[in-house]
């Protein structure tokens, strides 16, 4: 009798379950085990794959670069098809490895960049839960209308055109299901991995990406939070009127980090939109997803305005000073490099001199594989500020190298006015004297007028006009002799 009972209760639980499956009410994704155990297996191939298909092959040759090249693409289509699977908190950490190019092989961030505009939707009865579940309502008591299929779906959220009760147009963002309940866990779990996999490669060194982790996701998932720093960088920004996109991205945020020290810090591609206003015409930056801000110290942000007035003068004393005063220590030619995306060559020579060349990306890329260890040991000692900046940095070069811009004169020019400015802006407000302050405006004053000079002399060195203005002063000169 209790064998039959047994039975019946095993398959009224079996038939239940398939059934709230295939209804969509039931998820895989929403079981501990499941998301632990796929972590579990993939981190086990993966470790196991690095472990054996190395092992026989002599270091150095090119047989062990061509093998090392093809487990970091297997290696990285696993993390990405875990990162899919488990959603969420996964997905975010996938983005942020996508975008270490100054740390991961090419093979990880080829592979990983997808995931910042790849990312997995949740079902319209998902949308209707979680509506339900914070705000007390069905979407028909809210919204006169609500379009099923998102305006665009990230790692935490989805975002859903609408029209309220009132006529108004809004866009409605919805935190993904069971997100914020899985993260603290999902963190948890990373940390153990990572505690486990560095036993087994010691020089394996991602520790401060789960400090990392902990200390943003709460922020990125208080939507509170997030309207704050809308409102915030709205009335900080209030007075751009871009025209050229792809300059004037770099001029943006060199105003957020420079000038006011509150920086958007996931500026993507699925987080930058270019739209054309329909009244004057113009091509207008829309930045999405203000989750994410840093916000700079005045020490911080004044020893960063110095090194990249240093960086742009080539002035190799300077560099090491605000360096090491940033916590690069003795590795401040490495820090260097990392910032600017330059060979130390480059760097030496003046990154402002001419643009990237193929060869240097891939000087770039190896030396960023043979020296990991002193890369990983940088970005332990640097301050918590900076890796965020690191990862914005990254970030904006790739929107830049799609846009075939990167490394333009006009970028470090506007960079050194934002410098110019804050610094200036920063010295006035600790004199006391209004000398002092004259004097300090003063050199403001000439600095940016030099700038402006050098920027005209560009403008005319490449222009029709000023070829025909050499010509005419070549003319003259031989006409004397």
């Amino acid at each position: 009798m209790a064998r039959r009972a047994l039975k019946l209760a095993s398959l009224v639980a079996a038939t239940s379950g398939i059934y709230l499956y295939g209804k969509k009410f039931l998820d895989p994704n929403d079981f501990g085990a499941v998301r632990v155990g796929r972590a579990i297996v993939t981190t086990a191939v993966i470790t196991y794959d690095y472990l054996t298909s190395l092992r026989s092959v002599p270091y150095g040759s090119e047989e062990y670069d061509f093998l090392k090249s093809q487990v970091h693409l297997r290696s990285a289509e696993r993390l990405r098809e875990l990162c899919c699977a488990n959603r969420g908190t996964f997905i975010k950490v996938g983005q942020h490895l996508g975008a270490l190019d100054y740390l991961l092989p090419e093979e990880y961030t080829r592979t990983l960049k997808v995931l910042h505009s790849q990312a997995p939707q949740s079902t319209r009865q998902e949308i209707e839960q979680v509506i339900r579940e914070d705000l007390g309502k069905e979407i028909k008591e809210l919204f006169v209308s609500f379009e099923d299929t998102p305006l665009g779906a990230a790692s935490l959220a989805q975002v859903h055109k609408a029209v309220l009760q009132d006529g108004r147009t809004v866009a409605v963002k919805i935190q993904h299901p069971k997100v914020q309940a899985q993260s603290s866990k999902d963190i948890l779990l990373m940390e153990v991995l990572l505690l486990i996999v560095k036993q087994i490669f010691p020089d394996f060194e991602f520790m401060w990406l789960v400090e990392e982790a902990k200390k943003n996701l709460p922020l990125e998932l208080d939507f509170l939070n997030e309207g704050r720093n809308a409102e915030k960088v709205a009335h900080m920004l209030k007075d751009f009127d871009f025209l050229k996109i792809s300059r004037n991205l770099g001029k943006l945020y060199s105003e957020m980090i420079f000038v006011n020290g509150f920086v958007h810090c996931d500026p993507h591609p699925g987080n930058v939109l270019v739209k054309k206003c329909p009244a004057s015409g113009k091509a207008h930056i829309i930045l999405l997803d203000h989750g994410l801000y840093q916000v700079l110290s005045d020490s911080f942000r004044m020893d960063y305005c110095r090194l990249w007035q240093a960086l742009i003068k080539a002035d190799m004393k300077r560099v090491q000073k605000y360096s090491q005063r940033l916590g690069a220590g003795d590795l401040y030619p490495l820090f260097a490099c990392m910032l600017t995306a330059r060979s130390w060559e480059s760097v030496n020579r003046g990154i402002d001199r001419s643009p990237v060349s193929a060869s240097e990306d891939v000087e770039i890329r190896s030396n960023a594989a043979a020296y990991l260890p002193q890369i990983t040991q940088l970005l332990n000692n640097v301050p918590r500020q900076m890796l965020l900046l690191l990862k914005t940095n990254d970030l904006l070069r790739g929107i830049e190298s799609a846009l075939h811009t990167r490394a333009s004169a006009s970028s470090f020019l506007n960079m050194s006015r934002c410098c110019i400015r804050a610094v200036s802006t920063y010295q006035r407000s600790k004199s006391h004297s209004l000398y002092r302050r004259a004097q300090i405006s003063l050199t403001e004053a000439l600095s940016l007028w030099q700038i402006n000079l050098y920027e005209l002399f560009l403008w005319l060195k490449g222009s029709q006009l000023g070829n025909w203005v050499i010509a005419l002063l070549s003319r003259m000169h031989h006409s004397t002799y």
